[in-house]
């Protein structure tokens, strides 16, 4: 009798998706047990197969001699387990590798699998399974649906999926969210109700936008982010309502039968949306998208949920907002996203409290304030009751560019619990915190205005909202363009000569300095991504001898030269400074902690580098998420030792 052979599938997967770079690789079907769906033994030395689930026959899917593996072999299989056990289609309505021949053309091509209708005949759907780290050949799906008469079609690598609707004979002109089971139809998938708990909230937001991009908005003459950015909206009003109004939870941002009312029920939840948060959108605004299109894009963003995506984890949103905004709107004014890596060590370093008040005057996405609050949450705040509240009492934003603005606002809709004080102003200009439309920051910052004894003081202050009480800044400021206007640089001492005399060009990070310093309290703490110009060229010592006079300079944090690839190489430092109080006389000999990072997280390209383990295998954290390749986080906690050391207030 032979011996039985050891099902190796465990071992074998965990090879072909970890070398792939993602535990992820197979999210699709992670409710799964892999070693009791599928079969993967060692029929030959070092040559591993799978049993085809419809066959029976024998697939090679990993050959360890030449480390090459099948990942998609995999997910095929997976998916024929699906469909028999979940969607219900037996295996003798099923095929795999059908011929598709596209008219005259001798060389047929071969779909993945084939599902038929009930007379067994009839394709019904069509699946094209490609590997994890795979993003194209949906338009290879699409021309299989349009050869073989097909209604509906899946594009899958494990991770996430596609489904195209083709009511025949018609081209392909939709999407679906879910496929039908054996014993529904088409029509039975619009009357299906969602709840806002059983939305998934693991989900690729790039991937979605692409696709919304790539299947609906080409060649629609729409502006991308504002029609995405208003789904959004539509979408997380619907989940508030859900999860706040509805005895169910039931939500309503869905596609149905009807692309009219589609459109109907989602730009009315958008309407409401721009009601309820007033400061994002005008009331009169409204989807632009048709009934068609929008029926396209809802189904990939119907089944997943952007409210509480967990802590850290709205930086999937985050990237995704980066990719969606164009060079156009951020390089050419100096705007990047501060990488997230970045921003946590600056946060760890100044150790925000409870109940101090935070600032970033040039906010962008807003990566300091949520960063701040995961921590404040994390070490002070830790239930939903005592986190609930914090964000709009406690952080500022501030920018000058509206989408920025309106980003660090949606994020904080998800991120929190949707109260914020994030707003559109220029920060260096004192006019144009003057008249109405700029009476909701006033109101916002009046609490935090700096008092003066002297009368004519006060009164400037009082208009200009030039000198605040805030505790921490944190900004990231940019680097882009001078300021030649002499009315803005007259507000600004480090603008001026000696003689009193204004300078014709200032940088506008060097007038940040200045307003930063300003707006927090004596013996707040600050720290600012600043050229590294600042501190080493000749002819930046005014600089250096104003930030000596203002405050201690607690550290300075030599960033690597990849830090803000691709979108700019400059050499950059992140400043700490801890303002001097009112009656402290300035030290002038004191320790300052200095380091340089030598692992930047990015390679020369820009593209994140991430950590291995001795055998070459990508090293994941808790949420099985890889872990970036940086030494911030061993700088951060040098820094915490000597601020300890050295007695500094914010670490007694």
């Amino acid at each position: 009798m032979p011996t039985q052979k050891i099902n190796k599938t465990k071992e074998v997967v965990d090879k072909i998706f970890k070398d792939n770079q993602t535990v992820f690789g197979l999210k699709e079907f992670e409710e799964m047990d892999l070693e009791e769906v599928l079969t993967i033994t060692e029929e030959e030395k070092d040559r591993f197969f799978i049993k085809d689930l419809k066959s029976g026959k024998l697939r090679l899917v990993f050959d360890q001699q030449k480390n090459l593996g099948k990942p998609e072999e995999i997910v095929r299989q997976l998916w024929l387990h699906k469909l028999n056990k979940y969607y219900l289609y037996p295996y003798d309505r099923i095929d795999t590798e059908k011929s598709i021949h596209f008219g005259r053309e001798i060389h047929a091509k071969a779909a993945d699998i084939v599902v038929y209708k009930k007379d067994k005949i009839t394709p019904y759907i069509i699946i094209e399974v490609k590997s994890p780290d795979e993003k194209k050949g949906i338009e290879q799906l699409k021309s299989y649906l349009s050869a073989e008469g097909s209604e509906i079609g899946v594009w899958s690598n494990g991770k996430e999926r596609v489904i195209l609707y083709r009511p025949y004979p018609k081209e392909f002109q939709d999407s679906l969210s879910e496929i039908p089971k054996a014993d529904q139809t088409i029509d039975d998938l619009f009357e299906i109700k969602k709840t806002w708990n059983s939305l998934n909230p693991k989900f690729d937001f790039i991937f979605i936008i692409k696709r919304i991009e790539e299947l609906a908005l080409a060649g629609s003459g729409a502006n991308v982010f504002e029609e995405i950015f208003k789904l959004i909206y539509a979408k997380l009003y619907d989940e508030k309502l859900a999860r706040e109004k509805r005895i169910d939870e039931e939500v309503i941002f869905r596609k149905y039968q009807d692309p009219e009312k589609t459109y109907e029920v989602v730009n009315q939840l958008f309407k409401n949306a721009a009601r309820e948060w007033s400061d994002t959108f005008e009331s009169s605004d409204r989807i632009k998208l048709s009934p068609a299109r929008l029926s396209i894009c809802v189904p990939f963003l119907e089944s997943y949920r952007l409210f509480e995506i967990g802590t850290g984890e709205y930086e999937i949103i985050d990237s995704a907002f980066e990719y969606l905004i164009t060079e156009v709107s951020k390089g050419t004014k100096g705007q990047y996203f501060t990488p997230r890596h970045i921003i946590k060590m600056c946060v760890k370093m100044l150790n925000p409290k409870e109940d101090e008040y935070i600032i970033d005057p040039a906010c962008g996405s807003g990566g300091f304030l949520l960063h701040s609050m995961y921590q404040v949450w994390d070490k002070f705040l830790k239930t939903n009751e005592a986190q609930k509240g914090y964000a709009g009492k406690y952080l500022y934003g501030i920018d000058f560019d509206d989408n920025m603005r309106r980003i660090s606002q949606a994020l904080m809709l998800i991120a929190g619990d949707g109260k914020h004080h994030i707003f559109k102003r220029n920060s260096l200009d004192a006019t144009d915190w003057q008249g109405r439309e700029s009476e909701d920051t006033r109101v916002a910052l009046k609490p935090l205005l700096s008092h003066f004894e002297n009368p004519s003081d006060e009164k400037e202050n009082q208009l200009t909202f030039r000198h605040l009480n805030f505790d921490i800044l944190l900004t990231n400021p940019p680097f882009a363009g001078e300021n030649p206007d002499s009315q803005l640089l007259r507000q600004y001492q480090l603008a001026k000569k000696d003689g009193g005399k204004l300078k014709n060009n200032v940088e506008r990070h060097i007038l940040f300095i200045e307003r930063s310093l300003d707006a927090v309290r004596p013996g707040g703490r600050l720290a600012i991504v600043l050229p590294q110009g600042v501190f080493n060229n000749t002819n930046m010592e005014y600089v250096r001898d104003y930030l000596f006079d203002k405050a201690r300079i607690l550290a300075v944090i030599g960033l690597h030269g990849n830090t803000f690839k691709p979108h700019t190489g400059t050499k950059t430092s992140v400043l700490f400074l801890q303002k001097w109080n009112e009656r402290e006389e300035p030290l002038k000999d004191y320790p300052i902690f200095m380091a340089v990072s030598k692992k930047a997280g990015k390679d020369n390209s820009g593209d994140y580098i991430y950590k291995k383990d001795e055998k070459g295998k990508y090293i994941h954290n808790a949420n099985f998420r890889k872990v970036l390749d940086h030494d911030l986080n061993a700088i951060a906690e040098a820094f915490i030792s000597f601020a300890k050391k050295q007695g500094f207030s914010f670490y007694k």
